[in-house]
């Protein structure tokens, strides 16, 4: 069975502040940079928890966002000034799921994944997927099996199905792989 959807989608982590007017420099969470990032899109800051919008922060507007490093610099309607940023430093910016623009097809949600059971083409189980790891090369999971963890990588070579409804991915490593 399906698991549902947050109610909040992380589209963004501020990681620091960035010059003395309020801006933020932000990891991006999304590939939907010009949907959530765009002049005048609305988005939520986390609490500290990280999933649900701090009450102390109304929907905000991006004012303004640009390409900086591996991120971008976003200005927000609320944050007037260095310190005003540095308040919601190591915070999420969040989008509500309800506004979150469809995927495409064979597209899915990283949430999606966790808590699948991971399984060989031939059914042997290797474990249940516990966490995601982003790495410039490519993105890995972490499968927790009853006697140790493996790193996966989360590629078209090795992932061979998805099956939401059955709660379960199905994973074909190369030989070696599952001896690391």
């Amino acid at each position: 069975m399906a698991r549902p959807n947050p109610p909040f989608l992380a589209v963004g982590y501020v990681e620091k502040p960035h010059g003395t007017k309020g801006e933020l420099r932000v990891r991006l969470l999304s590939d939907r940079v010009h949907v959530y990032f765009a002049e005048g899109a609305r988005v939520r800051i986390a609490g500290p928890g990280g999933e649900l919008p701090d009450g102390d922060y109304p929907p905000t507007e991006v004012e303004r966002a640009r390409p900086f490093q591996r991120g971008l610099l976003v200005k927000l309607d609320v944050l007037h000034d260095r310190s005003a940023a540095e308040a919601v430093r190591q915070r999420y910016l969040l989008v509500p799921f309800e506004e979150v623009e469809p995927l495409e097809e064979g597209e899915l949600f990283y949430h999606q994944l966790l808590g699948l059971t991971a399984v060989t083409p031939t059914g042997e189980a290797l474990g249940v997927v516990s966490e995601i790891y982003e790495l410039a090369s490519s993105h890995l999971l972490e499968v927790r099996g009853s006697e140790r963890t493996h790193l996966i990588p989360l590629v078209g070579a090795i992932v061979k199905a998805v099956d939401l409804d059955a709660d379960r991915i199905v994973l074909d490593p190369p030989p070696g792989l599952l001896e690391l």
